[in-house]
């Protein structure tokens, strides 16, 4: 099935690429190639004319037939002179020569050499810069059929006047005649065809110019979306890790001032007591502080330029080891000195977890805890870390009002602890609980060789139990 879905794509995007080709259009010519053209058919034009009193000098137009000088300048004025606009009006320019040379021939007063050469780069220049591919090959189709139409209709009224041996000195191994009408068939399709030729050639180079200056520009648009969603990744986690690094240890420190401001003229020890833990938790947040600021230096300049894995496995990395679950009995241990009855269990049997997960977990209780602490009017709080098969749970619980924590965590604080469970592909189940309280619980799975231990131990302490 997923093979079909992509030949499918790729014929979908071969059959797009190929429509996409045939309704493109060749810019214009610049200002520059106009003149350049300009320049051109005028010095064309002025080599025809010389060349037209040239071929009189010699006596190429001797015979009684032969239209005036003017008819014959007229005609080379004809032939030569579009190509001043050969780019601008490719079509108009072609059929404008094929019929001036055809009248030329039909007169006469045709100057040979330099009109073939205008016929010629009136067929190339419209394949190269026809507006539109299929009028412009019909065009041309129809320009070479009706120059040799005219070539077999010239042979045919003029090949009685041949002798029947060939001029004088003719010699061959064909007879005169045969050969007085090869010969120009043999030149005329080697002309004609590579005129043909190189004009498609031409258009089909300016279709890949044009389709690499398109990729190019996509790319470097690219480039600066996927930098300005760099930066918007980072600011993002470093407002998340200043907000879980921050706001629990201030909450923390405004909950111990208010209790040393209650007790301080009653109870002086106890005030010294809540004004040590405000003291101990304002150097706890300056270190995390330091140790996530000195984190960003290092892997800033890599998120910045793209590098990163994304948001949360960015706030992975800033933190480092510094905070993980073997300090969440530190955690818990804060927020007993902040009045707050707390229990801490853990469940299972503990096996060493990445970084990344261990510091999401730490970041989930730690954020659960601060809005317990800030919003619930709790009275306890139950921190549960459970080990299980493939998988690391984490669940705290408080007996405060539930309403309150919902409300609490509608801001940063519910998005940040999204996020790290989302890049650990886990689950998060935030809400009240059934018989009073607030609940977080949050289940972040563990990589294979983590899991897979996880398993063994399981499975060895079931036995051992069974055996006993």
């Amino acid at each position: 099935m997923g093979a079909g879905l992509r030949d499918r794509r790729r014929r979908f995007g071969v059959a797009a690429m190929t429509s996409r080709d045939d309704q493109w259009r060749r810019p214009g010519p610049t200002p520059r190639q106009r003149r350049s053209d300009l320049v051109i058919g005028l010095t064309v034009t002025a080599v025809a004319v010389l060349n037209v009193f040239v071929a009189r000098s010699v006596g190429l137009f001797a015979s009684d037939s032969a239209p005036a000088p003017a008819e014959q300048v007229l005609w080379a004025l004809a032939v030569t002179l579009p190509l001043c606009w050969r780019r601008r009006w490719p079509t108009a320019m072609a059929i404008t020569i094929a019929v001036a040379f055809l009248g030329g021939q039909m007169r006469g007063a045709q100057e040979q050499q330099l009109a073939s050469g205008a016929i010629i780069a009136a067929v190339y220049t419209l394949g190269a810069w026809g507006p539109d591919r299929r009028r412009s090959k019909l065009v041309r189709m129809a320009i070479i059929g009706f120059m040799f139409g005219w070539l077999f209709l010239a042979w045919f009224l003029s090949h009685d006047l041949m002798p029947a041996g060939g001029p004088p000195g003719s010699s061959g191994e064909l007879p005169p005649l045969l050969a007085s009408l090869i010969n120009p068939v043999i030149v005329n399709v080697a002309l004609f065809g590579f005129a043909y030729t190189m004009g498609d050639s031409a258009w089909q180079s300016a279709r890949r110019q044009h389709r690499l200056e398109e990729q190019t520009t996509e790319l470097i648009a690219a480039q600066a979306l996927a930098n300005e969603r760099a930066v918007i990744e980072e600011r993002l986690r470093i407002a998340r890790e200043l907000h879980d690094v921050v706001a629990h240890h201030v909450s923390v420190m405004g909950i111990q001032a208010s209790a040393c401001r209650r007790v301080l003229d009653k109870d002086p020890g106890r005030a010294r007591i809540a004004l040590a833990a405000v003291e101990s938790s304002a150097r706890t947040a300056v270190d995390e502080l330091r140790r996530m600021l000195g984190a960003m230096r290092t892997t800033g300049t890599a998120t910045a330029t793209g590098s990163g894995t994304g948001s949360g496995s960015g706030s992975g990395n800033a933190a480092g080891s510094a905070a993980g679950v073997d300090r969440v009995d530190e955690l818990v241990e804060r927020v007993r000195d902040a009045g707050l009855a707390a229990r801490y269990a853990t469940f299972g049997d503990p096996v060493a977890v990445p970084d990344s997960v261990s510091q999401a977990a730490f970041r989930i209780i730690q954020e659960a805890v601060t809005n317990t602490l800030k919003h619930a009017r709790a009275t306890t709080v139950d921190v549960r870390l459970r080990y299980l098969t493939g998988e690391l749970e984490v669940d705290v619980a408080d007996d405060g009002h539930g309403r309150m924590g919902a409300a609490a965590t509608s801001g940063m604080g519910l998005i940040g602890m999204r996020e790290r469970v989302a890049v650990h592909d886990g689950t998060l189940e935030i809400g009240p609980r059934t018989g009073g309280g607030f609940r977080v619980r949050a289940r972040l799975p563990l990589p294979r060789a983590a899991a897979t231990a996880t398993a063994t131990a399981t499975a060895t302490a079931t036995a051992t139990a069974e055996a006993r």
